[in-house]
């Protein structure tokens, strides 16, 4: 009998969705943790580790998607199917997950340059959505390095929390890997 969903595929699922819980935990706190989420480095890992890439892009951007349905109902007590500007974040989560084809020998090196890259990603593709948004930041240059300067805790926590899940994520899988030869590629 075949095996419709294998066994590698089935935990690199169960990583994504337990790392997105942190997401849904900490989406209403206001602790140093907040916005402290594993998105790129799930963005990463899914890049990384799904030999079919269609499943490297729809696992990791779906549980954005499903984590931001549940956060919207949090922040804003209404279902909100997408918000303003979600083309950029998910713009940017889909470069993330595009870095994380790149990664072909997992060390601590490469996984370190990745989540540093997609931090940086993130930021930029981001912000510049919310700049030129134009509610928030005037459309000249006082507005773009004023949206630029506001954002750099944003990426200090996306960096950290990269850094972060990623070594937790990549370093456990890597692990099973060897432990449990059917986990390997």
């Amino acid at each position: 009998m075949k095996t419709i969903i294998n066994s590698r595929t089935s935990v690199l699922v169960a990583m994504i969705l337990s790392a997105s819980a942190w997401r849904l935990i900490f989406a209403t706190s206001h602790t140093p943790l907040h916005n402290f989420t594993p998105i790129g480095a799930m963005a990463l890992f899914g890049g990384c580790y799904f030999s079919d890439k269609w499943k490297a892009f729809l696992v990791p951007i779906l549980t954005l998607w499903l984590t931001d349905l549940a956060m919207n109902y949090i922040y804003f007590h209404q279902f909100m199917w997408f918000y303003d500007g979600f083309l950029w974040t998910y713009g940017a989560f889909a470069a993330m997950v595009l870095v994380g084809t790149f990664i072909k020998k997992v060390n601590i090196g490469n996984v370190a340059l990745a989540c540093i890259s997609t931090a940086l990603l993130h930021y930029i593709i981001t912000d510049l959505g919310v700049w030129l948004d134009g509610r928030m930041y005037p459309l000249n240059w006082q507005g773009f390095t004023a949206c630029y300067i506001a954002a750099i805790p944003f990426l200090e926590r996306m960096l950290a929390a990269n850094l972060m899940f990623a070594g937790a994520m990549f370093g456990a899988f890597e692990w099973a890997q060897k432990k449990y030869t059917v986990l390997a590629a």
